[in-house]
């Protein structure tokens, strides 16, 4: 069950990526709802790679994954590989931004909270803080 909510948050994070890359001009808004979405990707397809993994450790390795992405950028490497291939843009972008990997840390951030909040409703047995149960 977890690895299909995983996919079906994928394909809308996917969506909404999309939308914000085709539908919106570009800002400086519009950049960083994009960078904070694809770190949201990342983290959804890390957890769906590990569904049972901790969530600091799934968090890390999405935030890892972007950060490496982005200093990639440094090489001019995905600028390359992008004029060959245009799909890889959306996937490597281009250019080396500091200000990106805040905005990944922002979007690993939500995904995290959102699956913790998520894992604490799934939970068996749990019960609400200050609940008591009948003795």
């Amino acid at each position: 069950m977890r690895r299909v909510a995983l996919a079906v948050a994928g394909a809308l994070t996917v969506a909404a990526g999309l939308l914000v890359h085709t539908a919106l001009p570009e800002t400086a808004a519009s950049d960083a709802a994009g960078d904070a979405l694809y770190a949201v990707l990342v983290y959804l397809l890390a957890a769906f790679a590990a569904p049972r993994a901790r969530l600091l450790v799934v968090a890390a390795a999405a935030l890892a994954w972007c950060t490496a992405v982005e200093l990639l950028q440094l090489t001019g490497l995905p600028a390359r590989w992008g004029a060959a291939f245009p799909p890889l843009l959306l996937v490597l972008g281009t250019v080396f931004s500091a200000a990106d990997l805040a905005w990944y840390a922002a979007g690993v951030a939500i995904a995290a909270g959102a699956d913790a909040a998520l894992r604490a409703l799934r939970a068996p047995g749990r019960r609400p803080t200050g609940a008591r149960g009948s003795r």
